[in-house]
C-alpha cells in the first residue's frame, strides 16, 4: 500500500485545470521527483497536499486514511511537511531559535507544566536541546547556530528552511524546488542532504527544475504537463522518454538537459 497517494486530483482555478485527474502514488522510504515546465501544476500539487489548497474533486489518501480535506495543521500534525519555493525564514531570530520553532508541535508541556517548570517541562525541554543540537549537526548548520539567519548565505538559509522542516519530525517532507537560485557547491551539499535525509527513513517529494539533482537524487520521477501526469518512472526511463523531451525541449529535441 502506498504511503501517500492521490486519486483523480483535480484543482481548477475558473476555466484552467491546474491539476487534472491526476492518480499519483507515494512509497514509504523514496524520492519522488515531480518535474515539468513552468506552470505544469507542480506547486499547485504540493498546495493540494499541504491543505493550502482545497480540491475541485479527487481524494488525498495517507497511510489509509483519506485527509482530503483536512487543515495545514492536522496534515502537518499528520506528519506531512513541506518546505517552499521562495526561502521563507525567521529572520530576526537565529538558526538555533528558528529549528527550536520548527519542533514546536512535538512539545506536549502543558501551561502549568512550564509555569512551575515540572519534571515533564524539564525531561522535554531536555530532549528538545538534544534534537535541535543533532538536527544543526545533520544539517551543517552548527557553526551557525548562533547567527542570525539573515546574516546567512542563500544556500545555508535554504538549507535552515530544511532544518525547521526536519524539527517538525516530518515522515513525509515535501521540498519545493530547494535548489533554486543555489550556485554549483550549494547544490551538491542540498543533493547530498536530501540522499542523507532519505537514509534516515524520510520520504522525499521533490520538486526541482535542476535535473542533475533531479537524476542523482530521485527513485521514481513523475513529469507534469499542464496538470496531467504525462510520464513515469526511473531518471533513466524519464531521460528518453519522448513525451518528456517534447513537454522539455518542444518537437525534434533528442534528450533532457540534465547539466
Amino acid at each position: 500500500m502506498a504511503l501517500l497517494e492521490t486519486l483523480n486530483l483535480t484543482k481548477y482555478f475558473g476555466g484552467l485545470g491546474a491539476v487534472q485527474d491526476l492518480d499519483l502514488s507515494v512509497a514509504k522510504g523514496e524520492v519522488l521527483s515531480i518535474i515539468g515546465p513552468n506552470g505544469a501544476g507542480k506547486t499547485t500539487l504540493f498546495n493540494l497536499l499541504t491543505g493550502f489548497l482545497q480540491p475541485t474533486k479527487g481524494e488525498i489518501i495517507y497511510r489509509g486514511e483519506e485527509i482530503t480535506n483536512f487543515s495545514t495543521n492536522q496534515i502537518a500534525q499528520k506528519g506531512i511537511v513541506r518546505t517552499f519555493q521562495s526561502t521563507k525564514v525567521f529572520p530576526g531570530l537565529t538558526v538555533l531559535q528558528g529549528i527550536r520553532i520548527g519542533c514546536h508541535k512535538r512539545v506536549q508541556a502543558t501551561f502549568w507544566d512550564i509555569i512551575f517548570c515540572s519534571r515533564k517541562f524539564r525531561e522535554e525541554k531536555a530532549r528538545l536541546a538534544a534534537e535541535v543540537s543533532s538536527i544543526l549537526e545533520f544539517t551543517g548548520l552548527d557553526s551557525k547556530k548562533d547567527a542570525r539567519a539573515r546574516d546567512l548565505s542563500y544556500g545555508e538559509q535554504r538549507r535552515l528552511e530544511v532544518a525547521v522542516a526536519l524539527g517538525a519530525y516530518p515522515e513525509v517532507l515535501l521540498l519545493d524546488e530547494p535548489a533554486s537560485g543555489m550556485n554549483p557547491e550549494e547544490i551538491n551539499r542540498m543533493m547530498d542532504l536530501v540522499s542523507r535525509i532519505k537514509n534516515q527513513g524520510i520520504t522525499v517529494v521533490l520538486v526541482e527544475h535542476n535535473m542533475r539533482m533531479v537524476m542523482d537524487v530521485s527513485d521514481r520521477i513523475v513529469c507534469l504537463n499542464y496538470g496531467k501526469k504525462i510520464a513515469e518512472g526511473t531518471p533513466q526511463e524519464i531521460q528518453i522518454c519522448p513525451e518528456v523531451i517534447e513537454a522539455y525541449l518542444g518537437r525534434g529535441g533528442s534528450c533532457v538537459e540534465i547539466n
